[in-house]
């Protein structure tokens, strides 16, 4: 199977020349899981024309600085077309952090920057509803994030699976079967979390941030995550 990887958003450049590229960490979270797929990217960041949804195997929509108000970006409704298009035609589809944000906004949710402030470092999720394909018994799922938006409220097609006080809707089954979006980044390694966290000292107060950096200690589940995700993908659910 061959997973289409819409690119939104890199790896900020200051972080670049040490972890290369945002695409390559899916490729790497998946086998890591045990899961293995063929990969193709669309840098739409770049300007590169978004394919046909109906006529792909498979999507990832990655995470980006952007955010879904952001009106100056030319891919931005291009993307939400392609979304509500790959939805009809029920093509497998995860969202990841913007990707999770624009999936609800593009399918009737709500999503707005966050009274909250940043969310940093490795978050705990509550397991609202156990899905299938998720292996793990854990109550809760320890992964990583970085954002301040949020989905607000959920498009009336999708039911939140995992939650958190600060996140309460981290992640989202969709009604038609073959799409499901997460908040926090299973795709980030330890190292990654926490060069990003300390890139935000300056933006998120010193406190978040020192946070952030004990939270890594904590067992992560990303790998549990990713393994119930490759079987979605593969099995739409």
């Amino acid at each position: 199977m061959k997973l289409t990887i819409i690119q939104t958003g890199d790896v900020p450049a200051p972080l670049r020349p040490r972890f290369g590229a945002y695409p390559p960490m899916f490729s790497r979270m998946f086998a890591a899981a045990g899961v293995t797929f063929d990969y193709e990217t669309v840098p739409v960041l770049d300007g590169a024309p978004f394919p046909d949804p109906a006529r792909l195997e498979g999507i990832i929509v990655t995470g980006s600085a952007a955010g879904v108000y952001d009106t100056h970006y030319p891919w931005m409704e291009p993307l939400r077309a392609f979304i509500r298009a790959a939805y009809a035609a029920r093509t497998p589809m995860l969202g990841v952090c913007f990707g999770h944000q624009i999936m609800a906004d593009a399918l009737g949710g709500d999503v707005r920057k966050s009274d909250k402030g940043w969310g940093l470092g490795r978050h705990v999720y509550a397991v609202r509803r156990r899905p299938a394909l998720l292996a793990t018994e854990a109550g809760a799922l320890a992964i990583a994030c970085s954002h301040q938006d949020q989905v607000i409220a959920p498009p009336a097609d999708a039911e939140t699976f995992l939650a958190s006080e600060f996140t309460p809707h981290a992640g989202l089954l969709y009604g038609n079967g073959a799409a499901v979006s997460l908040q926090p980044h299973p795709e980030f390694e330890d190292d990654y979390t926490l060069a990003l966290a300390e890139l935000r000292r300056g933006k998120a107060p010193d406190a978040v941030i020192e946070q952030a950096v004990a939270s890594v200690a904590l067992p992560s589940h990303s790998r549990d995550i990713a393994a119930y995700l490759g079987g979605f993908l593969q099995r739409r659910g």
